[in-house]
């Protein structure tokens, strides 16, 4: 059954009736039937909810769908109360104090009678709400609901995409042509083309402009397109194929079966060359049944797919020459051509932007962040505007309000509708954090898991499973990633789609913002998301039972702020002080039993007070970059504890093994056995207890442990080799003098994505070359005499590495066929530097290179030219008179050059001769450079080359 609302209520009577109940004695039954109670109208409810979701009720029933949704955080605030103050008694007694004691003695709590009048008086209330919905004939859970037709029925907002206009196409000819080809002259047999890309970006567009190509119109015997959409019936959909496809006047009867409207397809296309476009398609259930349809009959017979989810566009793929084609969002230079196309159509010169609209165009434009559907619409709507800076300043500033006048919500909120509940849930999560925010992938897992949002799995770890959940987001192209480090996720999505997110958000009471601008608060609410500043924000939701609490950007709040927070809503499960001005954490904090997630990253705080030993659901604590040095010894009593971060990062001091700082921790922290994350820890001298202890941590994904000693290595290797699960494995020797033989680890976790190793080596360990799963490589301090890189070059999946006081030899060699999926690389103060070589063949997918100070180097590697995928450059600090030699057809597209005394460029690129136009306010704002500052040497050189002279900090775009 699919999942709604009630959905978790209902598990948590379900575990209250099986782990509580000696404490439920008297109320059993009352539990009981209100269980069986939600379980009858959860199915009512669950269809009422999906007719909902696409507009397909009125006002009545949305009412009615509040009402229940009301009830269910009734029930939900009644037991979580009841187990607080059932915990209260048990600190009372004692923290061992028995099951038994806390049986008898509920009556000092909260009588039995109380808890049961609650039940009896929801339960009554739940029946009133559903026969008062009967009562005034609102059905949404049987077919022929009394709902009227809305909007969303008679109008598809996707129309636009199918008829727009050859004038208002713009920006896909490469695309176009490359479909074109790809239909005519592929191979005899037939083959399916799926075009992937979130809502909006364009692919119903490009499938419609080739499938109505004159060329392709005669190349193919017979033509199908058929919208799939949401909700769709696979017999109708045949049905429709099968008119567009039968000799006109042949009847198609509406009692023929799936089979045999499949059977009567193929007879007819298995003679001719066909091409067929299934638009919108959202489910395999869709293709699985209707690809029978279709003959691969050897003829040159296409197939195009457009859909918005990855894994769809996978399961259809039939053959070894199917593709997936996924379009991206367009470069600021194809949003601005169709912007202005559409924007200024009725101009003199078509297409011409006024000079005075420039600016604010350009902000609009930006806004729409590379969606053509969006850049097209808003530019429609500014077409109709006046010519005037104050009106198109009013759409820019008013955009969010100008767009829902438009059906773009509707497109893009398709894809938030076809998601299962417990998705939806994580995706509205977006909503809490401020728009265009990038969001660690592994703080959204553990989030999820504190707002109870993943379900349980058999042999997967919730932090699995919450994996599964990201990216089935990112599939469906909803959450969109960045990779940091070639190892970790930021995500994020789109600004619109967060417009959409906080409308549902309000719609579901699932989340409030407060800010200075939105300081109105509705109704009641189980999360809270406040923004700049407090002031005054509990007051107004006094009446709320919190569970869930988030600061951004807050400048200051009183010491009573949080103790009012702690003492008035005892519910809370979390709490995120991230970048807070905190610099106390109250003792009160210990009351909050249901807590899950305690973030203080970047506070103040400087101890924890021992009451946070009383935290006995924790899972997620971290103090990360705070002013904590040493954790209490009441930390062990967590044992539901499962992320722990500490540890920091001075910025602010030259880099150095001094620039990592981690905390202290007491003996026992074996004892917590659910630790996967365990950042920032000292094993400090003396404390190779401490590394013995680790052994006992096997489901350890994340380990950083700082002050290793010479004396640690075989209680570190033995440890390490245990841990089966470690993805992330950080090690920080005590100094830079201290020599660590890392070959005691003789069998490396075989999981290991990302290794740090902040330490001095003898020589670099043989088993790195066997870690098939690593992305990301940093050796800092390491002053290796043999070359790494061919230790390293072989490693099959690196995509980052860092290289800093690593490496004491003259010559650095990136052999031929070395590091084929390296896109970052950073060497950094390699003193005896003198040359780089870099053969044909290797490194074919660097995008960065980072490098400098080579105090011994004098020339820039010329191989830099065989990099054909590189996009940025950056060089620090190099000697004087160090020479960059450009040639024609090499280098990067984009350059930083920093604390160079001199530098000389032969500036040929790619893209042709640039910094002729030094004095462009393009580059001006670019480079940012100061009157004096950059000056042409020497202007007399062959026309192929100009060479010039920088003597501060400075961008050069090329």
């Amino acid at each position: 059954m699919a999942d709604t609302f009630l959905s978790p209520v209902i598990k948590k009577l379900l575990e209250l009736l099986v782990e509580e109940a000696k404490l439920l004695k008297g109320v059993q039954r009352e539990v009981e039937g209100l269980k069986d109670e939600l379980e009858i109208i959860h199915p009512f409810l669950r269809d009422a909810e999906a007719k909902s979701g696409k507009g397909e009720v009125n006002d009545a029933v949305k009412v009615w769908l509040k009402q229940i949704r009301k009830q269910a955080e009734r029930i939900e605030d009644v037991f979580d109360d009841y187990l607080y103050h059932v915990e209260q008694h048990r600190r009372q007694g004692g923290f061992v104090f028995s099951l038994r004691k806390v049986g008898r003695c509920v009556k000092l709590l909260k009588p039995r009678h109380d808890i049961a009048s609650e039940i009896q008086d929801i339960q009554k209330s739940l029946r009133e709400i559903k026969d008062r919905g009967v009562g005034y004939g609102l059905r949404p859970f049987e077919q022929g609901s009394s709902s009227k037709t809305t909007d969303v029925e008679r109008h598809d907002p996707r129309l636009r995409s199918l008829f727009m206009e050859e004038e208002e196409i713009v920006g896909i000819d490469g695309a176009s042509m490359e479909l074109k080809r790809r239909l005519i002259d592929g191979p005899s047999l037939c083959s399916v083309t799926s075009l992937v890309g979130q809502g909006g970006i364009g692919k119903t567009t490009l499938a419609r402009k080739v499938y109505n190509d004159e060329v392709v119109k005669v190349h193919f015997d017979c033509r199908v397109w058929i919208t799939v959409s949401q909700s769709y019936e696979t017999k109708k959909l045949l049905r429709i194929i099968a008119r567009q496809v039968c000799e006109t006047g042949e009847r198609i009867e509406e009692d023929y079966t799936g089979e045999e409207l499949i059977s009567l397809l193929r007879e007819h296309l298995q003679t001719k060359r066909y091409v067929v476009v299934l638009d919108d398609v959202w489910q395999n259930d869709s293709w699985e049944v209707m690809k029978h349809a279709f003959p691969n009959n050897d003829n040159g017979s296409r197939i195009i797919i457009t859909t918005r989810n990855v894994d769809v566009a996978n399961f259809c793929k039939r053959s070894s020459c199917d593709i997936v084609q996924e379009l991206q969002t367009w470069s600021s230079e194809m949003a601005w051509m169709l912007f202005c196309k559409k924007a200024f159509s009725a101009e003199k010169v078509v297409g011409c932007c006024p000079q005075e609209l420039e600016q604010l165009s350009l902000a609009i434009v930006s806004k729409c962040q590379g969606l053509p559907l969006v850049i097209s619409t808003i530019a429609g709507l500014l077409s109709t505007k006046e010519r005037v800076q104050f009106e198109w300043r009013k759409v820019l500033n008013n955009l969010n309000s100008e767009y829902e006048k438009t059906d773009i919500p509707k497109i893009l909120s398709l894809s938030y509708l076809d998601l299962p509940y417990h998705l939806k849930l994580c995706f509205l999560c977006f909503g809490i954090f401020p728009e265009d925010n990038r969001i660690y992938y592994r703080k959204l897992y553990k989030l999820w898991i504190a707002e109870g949002f993943v379900k349980e799995r058999k042999n997967k770890t919730l932090e699995e499973v919450a994996e599964e959940y990201l990216d089935e987001l990112v599939q469906r192209n909803l959450v969109l990633f960045e990779m940091e480090f070639g190892a970790n996720k930021m995500c994020r999505v789109h600004d619109l789609m967060h417009d959409i997110i906080l409308t549902r958000a309000d719609e579901l009471t699932f989340c409030q913002t407060f800010s200075a601008s939105k300081s109105n608060l509705e109704g009641m609410t189980h999360r809270l998301s406040i923004h700049g500043t407090t002031e005054n924000i509990l007051e107004r939701v006094r009446d709320s039972k919190l569970r869930s609490v988030y600061l951004f950007d807050i400048s200051e709040y009183t010491k009573s702020f949080l103790i009012d927070l702690f003492e008035n809503f005892r519910l809370l499960k979390v709490l995120d002080f991230t970048d807070a001005p905190l610099h106390n954490l109250p003792k009160e904090v210990g009351n909050l039993f249901h807590l899950k997630y305690l973030c203080l990253a970047g506070t103040k705080v400087k101890v924890l007070p021992k009451s946070i030993g009383r935290l006995r659901s924790l899972q997620t604590l971290n103090v990360s970059n705070t002013l904590v040095r040493e954790l209490p010894i009441e930390i062990n009593k967590l044992r539901n504890l499962r992320h722990l971060s500490a540890g920091s990062f001075d910025k602010k001091i030259q880099y150095s093994l001094d620039t990592y700082c981690g905390v202290r921790v007491c003996e026992g922290i074996g004892r917590l056995e659910d630790l996967q994350t365990l950042l920032g820890v000292e094993a400090y001298p003396g404390r190779v207890g401490l590394v013995e202890e680790l052994q006992k941590l096997t489901r350890l994904k994340c380990l950083d442990i700082l002050k290793v000693t010479a004396k640690m290595e075989k209680a570190l290797g033995l440890s390490v080799e245990k841990m089966n699960h470690l993805e992330d494995l950080y090690l920080t020797s005590i100094n830079e003098d201290e020599v660590l033989d890392l070959r005691y680890i003789s069998s490396p976790p075989p999981l290991l994505r990302y290794l740090l190793l902040n330490c001095r080596l003898q020589q670099l360990p043989n088993w790195i070359s066997e870690l098939r799963n690593l992305h990301g490589l940093e050796l800092n301090f390491s002053r290796l005499m043999d070359d790494p890189l061919k230790c390293l070059k072989g490693l099959p999946n690196l995509a980052f590495l860092r290289m800093y006081q690593a490496y004491e030899g003259e010559d650095l060699h990136f052999e031929e066929g070395g590091f084929q999926k390296l896109q970052q690389l950073k060497l950094f103060k390699l003193e005896r530097l003198k040359m780089v070589k870099i053969d044909k063949g290797a490194l074919p997918l660097l995008e960065e290179l980072h490098f400098g100070p080579f105090p011994q180097m004098q020339v820039m590697p010329s191989d830099v030219q065989h990099l054909a995928n590189l996009k940025y450059i950056e060089i620090l600090d190099m000697p004087k008179k160090f020479v960059v030699d450009l040639q024609p057809d090499g280098g990067a597209d984009y350059w930083k050059i920093q604390h160079v005394p001199s530098v000389a460029f032969n500036c040929y690129t790619r893209k042709g001769w640039s910094c002729h136009k030094l004095g462009s306010s393009e580059l001006l704002e670019l480079l940012q450079v100061k009157h004096g500052e950059g000056e042409e040497v020497e202007d007399s050189a062959p026309s192929r080359q100009r060479i010039f002279l920088f003597s501060s900090e400075i961008i050069v775009l090329l």
